[in-house]
């Protein structure tokens, strides 16, 4: 038997098509509601494992490759290609609005534009990748102006 990581790691293309989301711990907890909730997405919030509440950031990004999910972060550290390697992440989201509304509007063209766009054709669509999306991203895709 493996590490818990190892071991789900290996049922990840098993489980359901929801996107499959690390959130780490600078993610409000209104967004997380909103990812699961709203959105649908499969989204492991690391202030709901006391293991990793306190984990470091390089522990963060290289757990979310080994668990098989995209990592969505506030945190704009992880942009550092030289601490966190686009080709061995499982891919990167890095989330800027200047308010909790603004930030699920984004999430909402997010899901559209890209996790759900990509998810016949690959399980990670930001895989080996790093996108930093701000409120006038795709604003096209949200079929509302005021967000």
């Amino acid at each position: 038997m493996g590490t818990l990581s190892s071991e789900l790691a290996l049922h990840a293309g098993r489980l359901s098509p929801a996107p499959r989301v690390y959130a780490d711990a600078n993610v409000p907890a209104g967004l997380i509601a909103h990812m699961r909730t709203r959105l649908r997405w499969d989204v492991l919030w690391v202030l709901e494992e006391p293991a990793l509440r306190r984990a470091s950031d390089v522990r963060h990004y290289r757990l979310a490759q080994q668990l098989r999910r995209t990592l969505v972060t506030l945190d704009r550290d992880y942009l550092d290609d030289r601490r966190f390697p686009p080709d061995q992440g499982a891919g990167v989201l890095v989330v800027h609005a200047p308010d909790e509304r603004q930030l699920a509007a984004l999430l909402d063209r997010i899901d559209r534009g890209i996790f759900h766009e990509h998810t016949s054709l690959l399980p990670l669509p930001l895989e080996g990748r790093k996108l930093h999306v701000h409120t006038d991203w795709r604003r096209d895709l949200s079929g509302d102006d005021r967000a």
